[in-house]
Parts: structure tokens; sequence; C-alpha cells
């Protein structure tokens, strides 16, 4: 059996590491650390939780958090993650980080997205834990940073295009739909429930920071090194989920079935991903489950092109989060890549 500990697991995100760890059956969740809450049963802060486990929430240093643990996953801000992951190394334990503060190998982008990072030297030391472009690459790895939830979606809609060398020098319009859960656990202005409930908005247009770790993934899988992603995200009215949109012009010489295989072929060996192709993607089918749907629309030609909209929907706390990070982990250990990953099935409704 196989310990983990999580450092920060008060907010939604570590609510979800803690509610897939706990019932998974090869490896034991053995310390959730935090500087809230702390004393309190884990099911006295997660409702959820409660009767799963007598853990509580503990204070104490990283290095103590990893004495003796195969894991450590990080649900922190960012920069906090950036301070304390590299007091975990030591240990010898596997350091999986949910935060932003190492996706990204840009030194100048991450600065200009996020803030000064005091360890900028590891930078391009973590391997980007999306397993449907680096699986190989998670296996075995000991430093893994899970990927933001606006980009898994949006990479998932529009990988299987950059590995087939269709993401040229053109932009890719991108819209995404998200929950209220992704602005974490505490009341802010834009996302407490009365002013969301009934409301629909953009926010951060062309400006998300989510934005250059899509291209940074697309490039990996193929894109031009010109090819760039215009993002905008909306504030939806739901708690969990997020539904991508892609817009790009095609070759008009390209009709469904070439897509349809082009999705297939990338996607079928990967077990979190259904392609679709009589439906397509919604919010509803995967929340609550470490699933991700994507599906396509092309439109007739007009001249020598066509208008090809690609989809992508997840849940942003599980595949956008914290069941993509426990994927990983059971890469990284040598696990089946599902094993005590729950919601084999999306609610309905």
């Amino acid at each position: 059996m196989y310990k983990a500990a999580i450092i920060g697991g008060t907010g939604y995100g570590g609510a979800e590491l803690c509610r897939q760890l706990l019932q998974h059956d090869q490896v034991e969740l053995c310390r959730v650390v935090a500087v809230d809450e702390v004393g309190k049963k884990l099911g006295d802060v997660h409702l959820n939780l409660e009767g799963l486990s007598d853990l509580c929430f503990q204070e104490m240093t990283p290095e103590e958090a990893a004495a003796g643990m195969d894991v450590v996953l990080l649900g922190l801000p960012h920069k906090v993650s950036a301070a304390i992951a590299p007091k975990l190394f030591a240990s010898g334990a596997c350091v999986i980080d949910m935060s932003g503060d190492f996706r990204l190998r840009s030194l100048a982008t991450y600065e200009k997205y996020y803030q000064p990072h005091p360890h900028p030297e590891l930078l391009g030391t973590f391997v980007y834990g999306l397993p449907e472009l680096n699986r190989e690459q998670i296996i075995g790895a000991k430093r893994i940073s899970a990927p933001g939830c606006f980009a898994t979606a949006i990479a998932l809609a529009l990988m299987p295009l950059a590995h087939k060398g269709l993401l040229d020098d053109a932009a890719v319009h991108c819209v995404a739909a998200t929950g209220s859960s992704g602005s974490g656990a505490y009341a802010k202005i834009g996302t407490h429930h009365p002013l969301r409930a009934n409301n629909i908005k953009a926010y951060q247009v062309l400006a998300h920071r989510h934005a250059p770790e899509i291209e940074q993934t697309l490039h990996a899988a193929g894109a031009a090194p010109t090819c760039r992603v215009d993002f905008v995200p909306v504030s939806a009215p739901l708690a969990r989920g997020i539904l991508a949109t892609c817009m790009l012009e095609v070759d008009a010489q390209l009709d469904s079935a070439a897509i349809g295989a082009l999705f297939h072929g990338r996607y079928d060996a990967h077990p979190f991903v259904k392609v679709l192709d009589k439906r397509l993607p919604e919010v509803v089918s995967i929340a609550g489950t470490n699933y991700a749907e994507v599906g396509f629309s092309l439109a007739e030609p007009h001249g020598d092109k066509r208008t090809l909209v690609t989809f992508a929907s997840l849940d942003n706390l599980i595949k956008g989060g914290a069941g993509q990070a426990v994927q990983c982990m059971n890469l990284a250990l040598g696990l089946d890549e599902k094993a005590g990953i729950l919601g084999d099935y999306g609610m309905w409704p």
C-alpha cells in the first residue's frame, strides 16, 4: 500500500483529492495538512466526507508532511506551491502540484500572467500532467504539474488537429464556460452566488492565465510555433463543469469522416476521453466523473475553406483538477491509470 499526503486540503480541490484518495484501494491517505481548520476532522469541513475517515487537518512543515510518504499532492494557491515544493524533493516522494506554478516553461511568460517566481530554476523540471499527451513521461515521474481546468478542456478539443499538423499560423478562437467552483471555496464579488446564479458573463477576455498554457500544450502536440489561441472565458451559473467551444478554418476537402478518424485515433487508447459521434459534449453527462467528452461540427465549404468547431466538456474539479492529479499519481506509481478514481458514470441530471 502506497502512502500519500495532501498539503492544502481545505479548498474544493483539496476536498476532491480527499474524496478520491480515501476510497483508493492501493494508496492510503495518511495526512492532510492545512493552515486553517486545524484539528477538525475532514468531514467537519467537507461535509460529503463525513464518516469516511477519522483524519484531521494538521499543521506541520512540508518536510514533516512528506516524511515516509510515497506521494505528496499540493492543493495550494499559486506562489505558495512554488515556495513549498522544493522542500519536498529530499523526501524522495513524488510531488504533484495542482497550481500553475510549474506548468509554464518560460519565466517571462509565467511572470507576465502570475507574479515573480521564487524558484525560476525549477521551471521546466516538472512533467506536464496531461496523460493524453505525456503518459509515458508521467510514468515513474517524481515531479508532476497538473494542468489547469480550461487548459485541459481546450487542449483535448484541439490536440488531434495539432497532432495532424492542422493548427498552422492562424488563430484558434476559443470560448469556454465554467462553473463557480473553479474560483475557489471563498466567495468573491465576481463569484458570490446571488451575483452568479442568474447571470452569465465574460471575464479576463484574451488575457486569461491559461492561454499560454494552452498554446504551450498545443505546440508540444504538433501545432505550428506561430499558432495562437484567442481565449474568452465565461462565468456560467453552475457549480461544476466546463464546456469549451473552439473554432478554426480548415481545408474544404476535409470531411466529417476524416475529422472523426483523427479524434478516435488520438483518444481511443485513453480511458478518460469519450469521442462522441452522435451528439455534442455536455456538462451534465460527465459531472462528478474524471471523463472528458470531445466532439465536433463541420460547416459546409465556403471557397477552399470550411469552419470546424470542436468541443470538450469536463468536470473542472475532477478531470480539470484533482481527478487528473490522481490519474497522474497512478501512472507515476505504476498503478492502473483508473485505480481509485471515482465516478464511472455521470449524474443524470
